[in-house]
């Protein structure tokens, strides 16, 4: 959407909110390490459907230092509000709900507040995160830190019958570990849902296990190979690189943005920074050591270098519609 981006650079968070003029702005101050951060990129995402007059970015706040140092950034998730290019406001930590108000509060136009979110807001939310992975834990802590013992045991079970799972941290947001509760009739965690379905918590998980009904229940760990040919056929036009089409995060891989632009063919970009086994794995898969990547119909391309050949040829739309 179109008020929700990335600035990869203090050039473009600076661009960003010298448009924004008097509305609010919402800069999310984040890593790729940090898994409450991804988590609230989808309270951002939200808030932004909610707030078309208001302009959210997601700025990685080790990649641009200039801009971290400036605000005091010295943990992450942190939320700086701006209006009119000055700091009105902040917010430290992973807590949605407070995120929720403050850009309800701040993004008052014309003496009316936006309107307060109901439960069919928060009900869309819930069922985007709970179908946000096939195989989908609703836990306290991360799998690497559990924080009870309950969660610590429904992760090892997973992980001993090799399932794929992904988690979310119901201590970071307590609007989700409240909504939760009622929305899936179930007071307590752990919960497990599978392919938007709720499985149970650690009793029922246990009982599967001991079944042996837990590995047809659930999906298994695929291969890392198995995992890099769907990305790679995701999409017709598919561009490993740093960072994504909003915001590069490194010279190479914006130069070959900018070449695909100029050919205004569709592509898909996967950002090889938010996902360490991709990033080494697909090196050893197609045997190219660098970044950026361009797959086309599942066949690899090149690298920049070669890129920029087959556009001074006049051969790349050609290649890119898998035509030669």
């Amino acid at each position: 959407m179109a008020n929700l981006v990335e600035a990869a650079s203090q050039q473009q968070f600076e661009e960003i909110l010298a448009k924004s003029g008097k509305c609010l702005t919402v800069v999310h101050f984040q890593a790729a390490w940090a898994p409450q951060c991804a988590q609230m990129n989808d309270v951002m995402a939200v808030l932004a459907a909610q707030h078309a007059g208001s302009t959210f970015v997601r700025l990685e706040a080790e990649a641009v230092p200039e801009v971290s140092e400036k605000y005091e950034i010295s943990s992450v998730p942190t939320f700086v509000f701006f209006r009119g290019g000055q700091r009105v406001d902040r917010l430290d930590g992973a807590n949605a709900p407070e995120l929720t108000k403050k850009v309800q509060k701040l993004s008052v136009t014309g003496g009316s507040a936006a309107a307060e979110p109901g439960p069919v807001d928060l009900n869309a939310r819930l069922k985007k995160l709970i179908n946000s992975a096939p195989c989908m834990l609703f836990m306290k802590g991360a799998p690497q830190e559990p924080r009870c013992g309950f969660s610590r045991q429904i992760v090892a079970i997973l992980k001993e019958h090799d399932i794929q799972f992904a988690s979310f941290d119901i201590l970071s947001d307590e609007e989700v570990r409240q909504g939760l509760k009622t929305y899936s009739n179930w007071p307590t965690y752990p919960q497990l849902y599978v392919n938007g379905e709720l499985i149970g918590g650690l009793d029922i998980v246990k009982e599967l296990a001991e079944s042996g009904e837990l590995a047809s229940t659930c999906p298994k760990a695929v291969s890392l190979e198995h995992r890099l040919k769907t990305i790679i056929n995701q999409s017709p036009v598919m561009l490993f690189m740093k960072g994504n089409k909003e915001g590069a995060k490194c010279g190479f891989s914006r130069q070959i943005l900018e070449i695909l632009n100029e050919v205004a063919i569709d592509y898909d970009t996967f950002d090889i920074l938010q996902d360490e086994e991709v990033r080494q794995g697909l090196k050893t898969y197609s045997n190219w050591p660098t970044y950026p990547q361009l797959y086309v119909k599942g066949e690899l391309i090149g690298g920049l270098d070669i890129v920029k050949e087959l556009k001074e040829n006049g051969e790349l739309k050609s290649v890119l519609q898998g035509e030669s």
